[in-house]
């Protein structure tokens, strides 16, 4: 099953590698991993997109809190969500086609965002499923270049902290603090 896990972690150096090395040492393949920062400085959000049965993933998102960088794990599962990933595509089309493309990408509500002599290049953001379809509609055009952000998540409306899947640990620590362990026993 696909989940989606978010979470908030200090904006410090090795935190990512700690966190890419936890799933690494018990076998998961990230199929997305996007971090950004936050309103706040001294914190980045992860979003993480693994697949992985339900027990499986809950002693991940158990794993994650316990990271000492890692202030709150939120999953998505069972929670009203919005999620977003964003493509650029750079589509090798003559002029005399050029139109046809266009047309493509005002249909998914997507954005030119260069024109070459004899290329394209468009913007896209929306669901996994949503961009997939977009690229197998530019596809027959040929797809010259194509780069992808990851998925990022939040919780829709109200829901905020109060959803069944979230795991929350809250933790303040100094930025200036030696990190613990980057991995704990398996």
């Amino acid at each position: 099953m696909r989940h989606v896990i978010s979470a908030l972690v200090m904006n410090e150096p090795g935190v990512l590698a700690n966190v890419a090395g936890m799933f690494a040492a018990r076998g998961f393949n990230i199929d997305s991993l996007v971090v950004g920062r936050t309103d706040n400085p001294d914190l980045s959000r992860m979003t993480i997109v693994a697949s992985a049965d339900d027990n499986t993933l809950d002693q991940v998102r158990k794993q994650l809190a316990k990271l000492v960088p890692v202030v709150e794990v939120h999953d998505f599962e069972g929670s009203a969500y919005i999620e977003r990933d964003l493509v650029l595509v750079a589509v090798p089309v003559a002029a005399d086609r050029r139109g046809e493309v266009i047309h493509i990408v005002d249909l998914f509500r997507g954005k030119v965002v260069d024109i070459a002599p004899d290329s394209l290049t468009a913007e896209l953001s929306g669901t996994e499923e949503k961009l997939v379809a977009f690229i197998e509609m530019l596809r027959p055009y040929g797809i010259k270049e194509l780069a992808r952000t990851g998925v990022i998540a939040m919780s829709r409306g109200m829901q905020h902290g109060t959803d069944k899947g979230t795991a929350t640990v809250k933790r303040t620590r100094s930025i200036n603090a030696p990190a613990a362990a980057a991995l704990p026993p398996s």
